[in-house]
């Protein structure tokens, strides 16, 4: 996992600039709604995921990657999960951004 982290943060790092201060991080994706669901998001059309939050599920699927038994964590332990939460996990903390809004 440590790789794919290197290789994300490198390209967060190309594009940090071009970030406005003040900007909103938003999204229709349905993979980071499952995030959000999975994080303890309410179930709804607007939703708002804290960093906090994927930070907390980022690390309960790390417990996992390194051990902890999967039937002690309903957390989805797909690819496509899995490489969300680590993109999102990076970019939000990376570009600063406190909150991601979940729209349907």
């Amino acid at each position: 996992m440590e790789n794919a982290i290197t290789l994300v943060e490198d390209e967060l790092f190309r594009i940090h600039l071009s970030i406005v201060n003040g900007s909103t991080l938003s999204t229709t994706d349905a993979s980071v709604r499952t995030i959000a669901t999975t994080a303890g998001v309410p179930e709804q059309s607007h939703m708002m995921l804290s960093r906090d939050m994927v930070e907390q599920t980022f690390n309960r699927l790390a417990a996992i990657v390194q051990g902890r038994p999967a039937t002690m964590d309903p957390i989805p332990t797909t690819a496509q999960f899995s490489a969300t939460l680590l993109i999102l996990r990076e970019f939000m903390h990376h570009l600063d951004f406190a909150f991601i809004e979940v729209r349907s």
